[in-house]
């Protein structure tokens, strides 16, 4: 061995001992931390022993809570079906009494139309309408109801061109406004974001109320002048009848309304001054006037030139009527109750005359309580189109021959 490795030896037995003593530190640091996470668990396990006690506990108080609870929902179900078939019955029953005994009119029919004690002249023809077309039906029930969607406010309206494509859709919201909605189609119209489908067509007057009507490609709408109804001045209480070219976006003509005084026709809507209608024969307006503030007044226009060629006095009353249409000459009035409830066709005027009190048939609309801001027929189809509270409603049509028995 060489001199110089005793040396080495010791050098490094020098420098094993302060290893040792860090070694006996850390072991020591490590063991403390251990103790302290053993601690800590077991605190953690006895929170979770207690908890879990608690759970077991809350647990068996609450069900037999549950128990009664779900009984007790069982019990108002039951009761609730029972209550909902006894509403039905019921309604039923009412249907099949109101069937058997129809209403009577609050007018007897032939002194309006032959000018009796209850006709007020002034202008008024009152004479019996001769059928241009071989229409000659009347409803006898309303068949079905189809909700489509909710779009746009509580008052509006929606139809088709009855004399233009079967499948576009217009969609007038709100009764003072500018701004009509076409859809290409009716699937187009019920998607959740309809409005990204159609089109704009603004029109260069608003309308006023929910009467407008779109026919042979025109849109045909109330316009109130200045001075119109509530504006004060010369023209005060009259409106003025617009027909605008869908296509090329323009004023076709304008005419302001033969009749003086106008006041609502419908005592459920408001907003309406004239209500526009189409039917087999063509072009008709509804309205009332303060010469006779109790009843609708009915007038057939020339959609050509707006030119009205005949008027009459209905014997149909204003008070609860929501909305009223024309079907082969014939005025059916719908009324209603506030709060609403279910509608009714109380009222019907013939114009012709062919269709009499006796036989008219006064059906009640499918079980649905709400509303109706507007109704449009639709001759081609023989359904109506009708706003309610916002809701987008098709109804489809029974029909029959006027001279057959109810």
């Amino acid at each position: 061995m060489e001199p110089s490795t005793p040396l080495l030896i010791l050098f490094l037995l020098s420098l094993s001992r302060p290893l040792q003593g860090q070694q006996h530190h850390l072991v020591e640091y490590m063991e403390r931390r251990l103790a302290a996470l053993e601690e800590r668990l077991a605190q953690c396990q006895d929170q979770s022993s207690r908890h879990a006690a608690e759970l077991r506990d809350f647990k068996n108080k609450m069900l037999p809570l549950l128990e009664v609870a779900e009984k007790e929902r069982e019990a108002l179900r039951t009761e609730a079906d029972t209550i909902s078939g006894r509403v039905d019955r019921l309604e039923r029953e009412v249907d099949y009494l109101e069937t058997q005994n129809p209403t009577l009119p609050c007018v007897e029919f032939d002194e309006k139309v032959t000018g009796g004690p209850g006709t007020k002249g002034k202008g008024r023809r009152n004479e019996k309408y001769d059928m241009v077309t071989d229409c000659g039906y009347t409803i006898s029930q309303v068949r079905s109801m189809k909700i489509l969607k909710r779009f746009g406010g509580p008052a509006g309206l929606w139809t088709k061109d009855p004399l233009g494509p079967t499948e576009k859709i217009y969609v007038l919201d709100g009764t003072q406004n500018d701004t009509a909605f076409v859809f290409p189609r009716l699937r187009d119209f019920t998607l959740a974001m309809a409005a990204r489908k159609a089109s704009r067509v603004r029109v260069p007057f608003p309308w006023v109320g929910t009467g407008q009507l779109v026919y042979g490609g025109f849109l045909y709408y109330a316009r109130r002048p200045p001075g119109g109804p509530g504006g004060g001045g010369k023209l005060e209480n009259t409106l003025q009848l617009i027909k605008f070219h869908l296509t090329n976006r323009t004023v076709v003509d304008s005419s302001v309304f033969p009749a003086e005084g106008l006041i609502p026709p419908y005592g459920l809507t408001a907003d309406t001054y004239i209500d526009l209608a189409a039917d087999e024969e063509g072009l008709w307006a509804v309205y009332a006037t303060q010469e006779d503030d109790a009843h609708l007044c009915l007038a057939k226009l020339d959609p050509q030139t707006l030119d009205t060629e005949q008027q009459w006095d209905t014997p149909c009353p204003r008070e609860n009527a929501e909305a009223a249409f024309v079907i082969c000459g014939t005025l059916y009035v719908v009324y209603n109750t506030r709060p609403a409830s279910r509608a009714r066709i109380q009222c019907s005027f013939d114009a012709s005359g062919t269709l009499t009190p006796e036989r008219a048939a006064l059906p009640y609309f499918p079980r649905r309580y709400g509303a109706h801001a507007s109704l449009r027929y639709n001759p081609r189809e023989r359904q109506l189109y009708a706003w309610d509270d916002g809701y987008q409603i098709v109804y489809k049509l029974e029909m029959r021959r006027k001279e057959e028995e109810v």
